[in-house]
């Protein structure tokens, strides 16, 4: 593994910048060429963020490697030639590793380091910043690229900590773990899971899979790329990458033409039958309203369930492993490359967990209700504490002593997903109120990347000390969000889409309303001299520091 910069941050930087994910790569490079003064930390040994940690087996994005890549410049984007239509972990790694060096970034990134706290000094106008392993350092702006899946989350089963076997999550996945002829137990079937067990059934001697909620699972139709593919692309990029970010979801492609309940019978089914092997979100571009309309919806759905009682021979199993109780594409839709035919292997079994939960851990065996298993390896593909769980984890005062953990418990707030209110000259990137996770997140970091970077240079142009979103701007905003969750059918299902306060309410996080439309809304703000935010010019202490 190629390794950054592991020595001591400077004690001050303009910006400091915690990740080096696409986030904070894109951030730091774009800051460093209009002048900042930037800083990057990461708890990682090496660039990558998310592709760093989450190397488990069967590991690759669901969007197009040659969308889910950088546009912002052009010469990157010629160069570099992905080998699958569906990049895998290694591939990605190696070209951020390749951003890395190209850009010349690694000598402003410390890795191995967490922030451990960040306190803002109101007299100074800075973050006073602790490191582990141990360091200060303050900042004028704290730029968080954290990524929004990148918090494992972990059961909090009985005996767990004392499980024989080894133990490990997909999002922190170690080299050192050997599946070969091992006893496999996996619990959870979303994506994470669904890309890992065929390829853990391969070599394992027997794959227990502990099914949670059964996700619907679309055929990725993943290729090798011709050399000559991205070639042929080249003259139409820069139109398709506009495209993108005026879209929907931040795809080259968008929804066909056309209502579900419009169509005979026979045309919908030819229709899902041509979507179903169209890759990721194939089958939900088949039509405008499929997210729309549940009577639309549920015709969809209803063609996915053929497919899994065609795939899967054991009927009592297929019906275990069909998703019901939601509308598809509420919850993720998961690429899959053979997880249906996995479970017709003699060495694959499943256990639900609807009907036998677990109880408890004891020695190396996963108990249920019907009994127990031994296992070698215990592999938690248990998801994340997305959005605001890598943010959370940290200890974070803002103005008046207030805690950024402690304030996301009445739910996850934030002002277009880029800042929260009491917490000057911090930035988020693709938080929560931004459309992030429902988007081709590579085209929401480059807007966000490129709107902070815009915004601290207006800053420093008209002579502002500080820059926080104001609290009812905020609110009206999250307010927005979740009336526009509500018009679509994602908040029919319970997903990791919502964030749950403590009083047990469900607050739906992302932005549903679209890239295009929430650039237009970001540009706008900007345009009006950051409307929404609370500016506050220099004192001559600022200016000196």
């Amino acid at each position: 593994m190629v390794q950054g910069n592991t020595g001591d941050t400077p004690a001050h930087v303009d910006v400091l910048i915690v990740g080096a994910g696409f986030s904070g790569l894109y951030q730091l490079h774009l800051l460093r060429q209009r002048g900042w003064k930037v800083a990057v930390i990461d708890a990682a040994g090496g660039v990558g963020g998310t592709w760093y940690w989450n190397r488990y087996p069967g590991a690759r994005c669901d969007i197009p490697s040659i969308e889910y890549s950088y546009s912002f410049d052009a010469d990157l984007q010629a160069e570099w030639r992905w080998t699958e239509r569906y990049a895998t972990q290694p591939e990605i790694l190696s070209y951020l590793n390749h951003v890395a060096d190209r850009f010349d970034l690694r000598r402003d990134i410390r890795l191995n380091t967490r922030m451990d706290s960040a306190t803002w000094d109101e007299a100074a106008g800075l973050w006073r910043v602790a490191l582990n392993p141990g360091g200060a350092m303050s900042a004028r702006y704290v730029i968080l690229a954290t990524g929004a899946l990148s918090a494992p989350k972990l059961p909090d089963w009985p005996g767990i900590e004392g499980f024989s076997g080894e133990i490990v999550h997909t999002g922190a996945w170690r080299d050192d773990i050997d599946l070969r002829g091992k006893r496999v137990g996996i619990v959870g079937t979303g994506s994470s899971g669904v890309q890992a067990i065929p390829r853990i059934a391969e070599v394992a001697a027997h794959l227990t899979v502990y099914l949670r909620t059964p996700s619907f699972a679309v055929p990725a139709s993943n290729r090798p790329l011709d050399a000559g593919e991205q070639e042929a692309l080249a003259p139409q990029m820069a139109a398709l990458r506009e495209g993108a970010r005026q879209s929907p979801l931040g795809w080259f492609d968008g929804p066909r033409p056309g209502m579900a309940l419009s169509a005979s019978e026979t045309e919908r089914a030819q229709r899902y039958e041509e979507q179903w092997n169209a890759g990721t979100t194939g089958l939900l571009l088949a039509y405008e309203d499929l997210l729309i309309d549940e009577d639309a919806n549920t015709t969809a759905a209803q063609f996915a369930r053929g497919k899994i009682a065609q795939l899967v021979h054991d009927p009592d199993t297929a019906r275990r492993l069909t998703p019901t109780g939601y509308p598809i594409g509420s919850r993720r839709l998961c690429s899959e490359i053979g997880y249906y035919e996995a479970f017709n292997r003699d060495n694959v079994s499943l256990v639900d967990l609807r009907e036998t939960p677990i109880e408890r851990v004891e020695g190396n065996r996963l108990i249920t209700s019907a009994g127990a298993q031994e296992l070698d390896v215990l592999v938690l593909a248990t998801g994340f504490n997305a959005m605001t769980g890598a943010i959370a984890a940290i200890d974070i005062t803002g103005r008046d002593g207030a805690k950024l953990a402690r304030e996301w418990e009445d739910g996850p707030r934030c002002y277009l997903g880029l800042a929260v209110a009491g917490f000057p000259n911090m930035f988020t990137v693709t938080g929560p109120g931004s459309p992030s996770v429902l988007s081709n997140v590579v085209v929401s970091i480059e807007q966000h990347v490129e709107w902070i970077a815009d915004c601290l240079d207006h800053l420093r142009a008209t002579g502002t000390a500080t820059i926080a979103a104001d609290p009812a701007t905020e609110a009206a905003w999250m307010q927005h969000c979740d009336e526009v969750a509500h018009m679509t059918l994602f908040p029919r299902s319970i997903s990791w889409y919502q964030g749950r306060t403590r009083d047990g309410r469900l607050v739906f996080m992302p932005y549903v309303g679209g890239v295009g439309a929430y650039r237009a809304k970001c540009d706008a703000v900007a345009a009006a001299g950051y409307d929404g935010f609370v500016l506050t010019t220099n004192t001559p202490e600022q200016e000196e520091a």
